[in-house]
């Protein structure tokens, strides 16, 4: 581990740690749901959140309630001790690979750290010795649609005209489309995904030539390989991001810790990013109750003026509501735990 990273985790690792039990519940939000693990014990609940939906189904992958967590632990010895237990009702698909371990074991590990710093009343920013959480700019993430339109986006920019938007690209994108979006001035990031294995329909490059040209201050999130000619200043990568050895000579990352999956290794890159000055941004998996607000916390600490990925959960819904919070979101005086208030 690098040394920064090692000594932010040595600040945790040995916060006691009193497991009484734990439960489970649904959070649901459209047609997305996830589980709430509440871990419990000496009267305080850590909370963690499950995210590992199949694409089409309506219910999560299942979280066994037997799992052997009670006992009187550190933080450390517990995260260690998680390695050993099975934390699977029925395997997830093998073609997932370690991306469901990862975000599994987030799950439990989370809802650790929440847990251990209610029981000794501190608030993460002062467990890692770090200054209080700085409001955070986020943005909407959401693709076009097909064929695509602009009506969402406007809709969202005349209720929350400060936040900005990360975008989903696609081939059916034309050059009008790309012109009117710059027109907009708030297009912060465009998503190609270009490390998810999905297969392309149609001819992208033009759409990468005319993100290039004209959105010029826009990040080109996760370019498909053998894309030449992108500006390496613009260039950030996502899904490749899982361990300091994949950062590279990457000058922009999406830190995702629920894909990350440990505590260790999230720290650890967050030490290397800030030595080298490798930038940072935040990101979500669909989040819709405590990890949500957990990755806004990480993110006020750590990469508070990137376009974050964090936005509050109904921005998700198909259309915009008035009422929310906008950008920057406050997250100050956040209270124990791994928590906002």
């Amino acid at each position: 581990m690098d040394r920064r990273g090692e000594l932010m985790f040595e600040r945790l690792a040995s916060l006691p740690l009193e497991i009484e039990g734990y439960t489970l519940e649904r959070l649901t939000g459209g047609e997305r749901v996830t589980t709430l693990l509440r871990l419990q014990g000496r009267g305080e609940e850590g909370f963690g959140e499950d995210l590992l939906q199949m694409p089409g189904e309506a219910d999560p992958i299942e979280v066994p309630a037997d799992l052997p967590l009670a006992g009187s632990w550190t933080l450390e010895s517990f995260l260690d001790a998680l390695g050993g237990m099975n934390q699977w009702v029925e395997e997830p698909p093998e073609e997932w690979g370690d991306f469901a371990a990862r975000l599994r074991n987030w799950v439990f590990e989370s809802a650790a750290l929440d847990l251990a710093l209610r029981q000794a009343g501190v608030p993460l920013a002062a467990a890692l010795g770090r200054d209080e959480p700085r409001p955070v700019t986020f943005v909407n993430s959401f693709g076009l649609g097909d064929p695509p339109a602009l009506d969402r986006l406007r809709a969202t920019i005349e209720l929350y005209p400060t936040v900005g938007f990360k975008l989903d690209a696609a081939p059916t994108w034309t050059r009008e489309v790309i012109a009117a979006l710059a027109e907009t001035g708030m297009v912060r990031t465009v998503d190609f995904k270009g490390h998810y294995g999905l297969e392309i329909e149609g001819d992208i490059a033009p759409v990468y030539e005319a993100v290039v040209e004209l959105l010029p201050e826009a990040l080109i999130e996760d370019p498909h390989e053998g894309v030449d000619g992108l500006p390496l200043e613009r260039v950030s990568f996502d899904a490749p991001i899982t361990r300091v050895q994949d950062i590279g000579d990457t000058r922009t990352i999406n830190v995702k810790p629920s894909r990350i999956g440990s505590l260790r290794r999230l720290l650890e890159i967050y030490a290397w990013c800030e030595e080298r000055g490798v930038a940072m941004y935040g990101g979500g998996m669909g989040e819709l109750g405590p990890a949500r607000r957990q990755i806004q916390l990480l993110a006020g600490l750590f990469h508070p003026d990137g376009p974050n990925d964090v936005a509050p959960p109904p921005f998700n819904l198909p259309d915009p509501a008035p009422g929310l919070p906008s950008s920057p979101l406050d997250v100050s005086g956040p209270p124990p735990g791994f928590r906002l208030k």
